[in-house]
């Protein structure tokens, strides 16, 4: 790789993107290991993500289940430079009940209401409908090809480049192809 990578500016890229969007995808599984991926809209305070799902549907049954949710921020496709390329995140999650009754349960849902408006009103009084708090544990933000970068720590704010060579050609001229691709990306 022959640019030098600017890990805070990748910090600060990585840590604004989950603001472009509304909803998010979430990658689940059952007790039988059956995969489930699907979205939900969600509002975030600090580094955790809020989602207020209904138990009829799967992710909620697996959240319960399992306690551990993917969730995924990727950028739209008409947005990519390139389709093998698109920006995106995914964390790692715990998936924490928030009961009602609690004060975090009341603010939360005032805030999907300020961010949702009216469908919130409705499905505030919906007692099918539960709140997870989804804590992320661990992150990988690719920003383009060969720019991998994974965030641990703490306050997920550590982040190192995965790998920082590049990818692997079988030859030379596969390689002169990739590094044109890597370099059109940014």
């Amino acid at each position: 790789m022959s640019a030098t990578i600017d890990l805070d500016t990748v910090r600060a890229e990585y840590e604004v993107f989950p603001e472009r969007f509304q909803s998010l995808l979430m990658a689940t599984v059952n007790g039988e290991g059956d995969p489930n991926a699907s979205y939900a809209a969600y509002v975030r305070e600090g580094a955790d993500f809020y989602v207020y799902v209904s138990e009829l549907a799967a992710h909620t049954q697996n959240l319960r289940a399992q306690g551990k949710v993917s969730v995924l921020f990727i950028e739209n496709e008409a947005d990519s430079k390139n389709l093998f390329a698109r920006r995106r995140t995914t964390y790692q999650c715990t998936a924490h009940h928030v009961p009602r009754g609690e004060a975090q349960f009341a603010r939360i849902l005032d805030a999907f209401s300020q961010k949702f408006g009216g469908t919130m009103d409705v499905l505030k009084g919906m007692k099918d409908f539960h709140l997870y708090r989804l804590h992320p544990q661990k992150a990988t933000y690719v920003s383009g090809f060969a720019r991998a970068f994974v965030v641990e720590g703490e306050a997920l704010n550590n982040v190192r480049h995965l790998n920082d060579v590049g990818h692997r050609a079988g030859n030379a001229e596969t390689q002169k192809k990739a590094d044109v691709l890597q370099n059109e990306d940014h």
